[in-house]
């Protein structure tokens, strides 16, 4: 495994397992710089949404960084407030815009919304069909929303986008998902950084010559998930991507899952409330 390296979804596209996430990147000069700093290191995949409002920079990053389009992986999402079959599909077109590209390779719905989020995914599925996207994805989505999508869906999500950390590592909801070939990217992989503190993570870091972070990312990739750290630090943006160099032992994955709590940071998907 190498920064590289991707994982070939239930359709048959490969997605890069390592990428960099952008929320909160709303200075446009510093989004710009460390996208482009990613992308010099080797990143080759980038998660942003429609409410992060920096997919014009991240279009603009890229085609500035001289890779070619197809050598990059680009995610977005549609916002709640857009949601529904009509609204998804304008959504889109504006995300398509402020991107100035003529695809995205991954689009989710952002949350379940109740009695819209069927509708939401629907569109995404006219997307796909339409090749204006290259994969169907959903986020934030517990088993019960997978379930209600797959009992009617033609092109099931390809994709879960969740909350996962150490504290909250949704053994059910990834079992589930890999039952239905669905791949799991883990959003606040770190836990916002709160679960870098721990003694347990600290210690197998110690052991292996690795910082938490490192270890924590490493221990995702290999329970077989797609990780998206955010950082406009340069040297975190270096620092994160270092993790192909080292192995955790099954002791190490065992000692980690063990720091469970059914702790979030974020909202959970069945009671979330945005003021925005």
């Amino acid at each position: 495994m190498h920064l590289q390296s991707t994982k070939t979804l239930a359709n048959g596209v490969d997605m890069p397992v390592f990428g960099l996430g952008v929320y909160k990147m709303t200075e446009r000069d510093v989004t710009i710089e460390a996208i482009l700093k990613a992308l010099q290191l080797g990143y080759r995949a980038i998660d942003t949404a429609a409410l992060y409002y920096n997919e014009e920079e991240v279009g603009e990053a890229i085609r500035h960084s001289g890779i070619p389009r197809e050598d990059i992986f680009v995610t977005t999402k549609v916002w709640n407030s857009d949601q529904g079959y009509d609204n998804t599909l304008r959504a889109f077109e504006t995300s398509l815009k402020k991107l100035d590209m003529a695809y995205i390779d991954l689009y989710l719905t952002h949350w379940p919304v109740a009695d819209k989020f069927a509708d939401t995914y629907r569109a995404i599925e006219r997307l796909y069909d339409e090749k204006l996207i290259r994969v169907p994805g959903v986020s934030n989505h517990h088993q019960h929303h997978l379930e209600q999508l797959l009992a009617t869906a033609n092109t099931a999500p390809a994709v879960n986008q969740i909350e996962m950390h150490p504290y909250l590592t949704q053994e059910s909801l990834r079992a589930f998902c890999a039952a239905q070939n669905v791949a799991i990217t883990a959003w606040s992989p770190l836990g916002r950084g709160s679960v870098l503190a721990d003694a347990t993570l600290q210690a197998i870091g110690q052991r292996r010559g690795k910082s938490a972070a490192q270890v924590v990312l490493r221990w995702h990739l290999q329970h077989g998930n797609i990780v998206i750290p955010k950082s406009v630090t340069p040297a975190r943006i270096e620092e994160n991507a270092q993790i192909f160099d080292f192995v955790l032992t099954e002791a190490d994955m065992q000692a980690i899952d063990a720091l469970h709590q059914d702790k979030r940071f974020g909202q959970n998907p069945d009671n979330f409330h945005f003021d925005f």
